[in-house]
């Protein structure tokens, strides 16, 4: 049987292009979803389904299920409902080589303190949060590799690893542009073999809670079930002792994303709860292929080939529009280079011609309406004449990659096939070839690092409900790239450790079917309105709340454009209040659901980032604070910036948390301060032994 080859080097062995596929085409496992439950509750003469569980995943992402698996070897029944299996950002997003990133321990001398450091470094996230991730990336990996995740390592058996954003001691590692998905493909082959429990095409709506010794607490979730014909809704209740959120982030908040359509994560689910949120203010975005096409982050090497980039106008005209903004052709081409691994925006790096300029220069052609190509078949144009591009004037730190990598060729395209094959075939698999076509792409949001507030367990507020993944706020304002993938893993596995040693303290109840059935009731009658209302429809609401959030809370920002957004954000919730959603069937009511949800999420996000703003937070993270009174403006060749002088971050808004609750009828912020002390405890043997056992049961 021949073997067809991709070549991409002579003199170099070629890849097969069975292993290409297999590393991009990902073949994921059947699953069989649970069957329909026999025991119902009878509702206003509604017949209502009852699933019954001591743990409730609500998520099939890596996060979600790396929890259901701890859980389920640990004995505990758990069951996964997800909206949609293998559709989330897990499974569809990532990057040129998507990065699992943990400690390492290269000749750099990394250890968990350093790396913990690096993870909070940026602020708003606690030492210990960090260095429990730090110290479970090792735990996080192997587990990994014993489910059979293909971590490249070389013969002596070190994985091989690279540096990616916010990382000075290079600790990220890849299985490719697929790596995720190829977690949640290990993940879930572990998981059918052990006999996890599946209720796909299920989402939930409503936590539902009951009070025990004056407590709130957990006691289950309303979720609507795409397969259920009992009733006209699909209306579902699941009855669990324990929820763990892994919704993943709010990706459908804005209009510029790179996320998967129908992200709509589950914050909005939490806030209706009264859990409480954090660090909302803080996203990421950065350049990516729109969602209109295959939506997905070009940074590494896709961008360190050092392509041609260059916009279209309506006219069809071709502009070289970065050389307006940097002043040599070596500089242009090191800084875009450089956003392989700076590749999120940052204020900071707009400065001194630095590689996000390019990201602004990108962001400013979106707003005059022109797109913006990369072009793998051509080298970049010249900025000023005779200043034509050479791999022999580079910066030092460019070169020196491209030279360790045996990656001089004299195009683009032949630089990307000898680094990442892998990039290409992936882009091929979904109607772009890069190797005959430029690639349209855009500035993007890409990753939110706040979200429901949770301690180093990953407990929230609410007793019984935890919070793992994007979904969680535990990321801080800057982190490592890929350290959110790390992060999903180390947390799966502390809320079930968790949960296993709350099972072993546990005192039976019974559950209050008046609190439940009256949830249920409240619930039914919310789509019954949806169905009959008069109220704007969910896919309006969605194209006003994502223009707002991409128009007034991207990466340019200023005081008003916030503030006119939070007031336009309040208006809507009122509105919706007042009148409702329109379901235009039964099937649609869950949109509605969803779309309410939404409304508090993007009304939350504008509260927070006004009261940031307002009490003088600057530029940090996802954005810059544009206004007169700032102290730093960018600089360009010849483009004036001076609209975009911004203010900079204060070091004190480092060492706080942004807080916010759903109190009454509208949004509260307060502040909880971190701690960013690294001090870490050491145990004596004989002593933390005792003490694992009793906790450990």
């Amino acid at each position: 049987m021949s073997v067809t080859t991709t070549h991409f080097k002579e003199g170099i062995d070629a890849i097969p292009q069975a292993i290409l596929d297999r590393l991009t085409r990902v073949d994921m496992p059947a699953v069989r979803g649970i069957d329909a439950s026999e025991q119902t509750l009878d509702i206003t003469g509604v017949t209502v389904p009852v699933y019954t569980c001591e743990s409730l995943v609500l998520g099939s992402g890596a996060a979600g299920m790396r929890a259901t698996v701890e859980l389920k070897r640990r004995g505990v029944d758990v069951l996964v409902a997800s909206t949609g299996l293998f559709a989330g950002t897990s499974a569809c997003s990532g990057s040129d080589k998507q990065t699992l990133y943990t400690a390492s321990t290269d000749y750099k001398g990394d250890n968990f303190v350093k790396y913990a450091q690096s993870l909070c470094g940026g602020g708003a996230m606690d030492f210990s949060t960090a260095y429990v991730e730090a110290v479970g990336s090792i735990d996080a990996m192997g587990g990994l590799q014993y489910m059979g995740l293909p971590l490249p390592h070389d013969d002596q058996g070190a994985i091989l690893r690279y540096q990616t954003d916010h990382d000075e001691a290079g600790r990220a590692t890849s299985c490719g542009p697929r790596t995720s998905k190829l977690m949640v493909k290990v993940l879930f082959e572990e998981a059918l073999t052990l006999g996890v429990r599946i209720l796909p095409s299920c989402s939930g709506i409503q936590i539902v809670k009951e009070t025990i010794d004056g407590e709130e607490r957990v006691c289950g979730v309303i979720a609507l079930h795409r397969e259920e014909k009992r009733n006209a809704y699909g209306l579902v209740f699941i009855r669990c002792e324990n929820l763990i959120i892994a919704t993943g982030g709010p990706g459908e908040l804005y209009r510029d994303s790179v996320y998967p359509h129908h992200c709509h994560g589950g914050l909005g689910l939490a806030l209706e709860a009264g859990v409480k949120l954090c660090n909302i203010t803080e996203s990421q975005f950065g350049i990516g292929t729109p969602r209109t096409t295959f939506p997905w982050n070009l940074s590494g090497t896709y961008v360190q080939v050092m392509p041609r980039i260059y916009s279209v106008d309506a006219d069809g005209n071709e502009i070289h529009f970065l050389k307006r903004f940097y002043r040599t052709t070596r500089e242009m081409v090191s800084n875009t280079f450089r956003k392989g691994y700076q590749w999120p925006f940052h204020s900071t790096r707009m400065l001194d011609y630095g590689s996000s300029l390019l990201d602004l220069a990108v962001f400013l052609e979106q707003q005059a309406g022109r797109k913006v190509y990369l072009d793998f078949l051509n080298n970049p144009e010249p900025v000023n004449e005779g200043d034509d591009f050479s791999l022999d004037n580079l910066d030092p730190d460019v070169r020196g990659y491209l030279e360790k990598n045996e990656a001089l060729e004299d195009l683009p395209i032949d630089r990307l096939r000898r680094m990442n094959p892998l990039a290409i075939e992936l882009y091929r698999m979904h109607g772009s070839d890069l190797a005959a076509e430029p690639l349209e792409f855009a500035m993007n949001n890409q990753h939110m690092n706040g979200g429901i507030l949770i301690d180093d367990w990953g407990r929230t507020n609410l007793p019984g409900c935890y919070a793992i993944g994007e979904a969680a706020g535990s990321h801080g304002v800057t982190r490592p790239g890929g350290a959110a993938l790390n992060s999903g893993q180390v947390f799966g596995k502390r809320v079930a450790l968790a949960i296993k040693r709350s099972c072993n303290d546990k005192v039976d109840t019974v559950v209050d079917t008046a609190v439940v059935s009256a949830a249920i009731e409240g619930a039914l009658k919310d789509a019954d309105q949806f169905l009959n209302g008069n109220g704007r429809k969910p896919k309006e609401i969605k194209r006003e709340i994502q223009a707002r959030m991409s128009d007034n809370a991207g990466i340019i920002c200023t005081a008003d454009e916030v503030r006119a957004g939070l007031e336009s954000a309040t208006a809507l919730r009122h509105e919706v209040e007042a009148n409702g959603l329109q379901a235009s069937s039964a099937s649609m009511v869950g949109q509605a659901f969803r779309w309410r949800h939404m409304v508090w999420v993007s009304e939350a996000v504008l509260t927070a980032l006004d009261h940031y703003i307002s009490a003088g937070g600057g530029s940090r993270g996802a954005r810059a604070i544009c206004s007169e009174a700032g102290t730093r403006c960018p600089d360009a060749k010849v483009e004036d910036l001076s609209r975009f002088n911004f203010i900079e971050e204060q070091a004190k808004d480092r060492e706080e948390k942004l807080v916010v609750s759903r109190v009454g009828g509208g949004v509260e912020i307060s502040s909880l301060p971190v701690d960013l002390t690294p001090e870490v405890q050491r145990e004596f043997f004989e002593k933390g032994w005792g003490s694992y056992l009793i906790k450990e049961g």
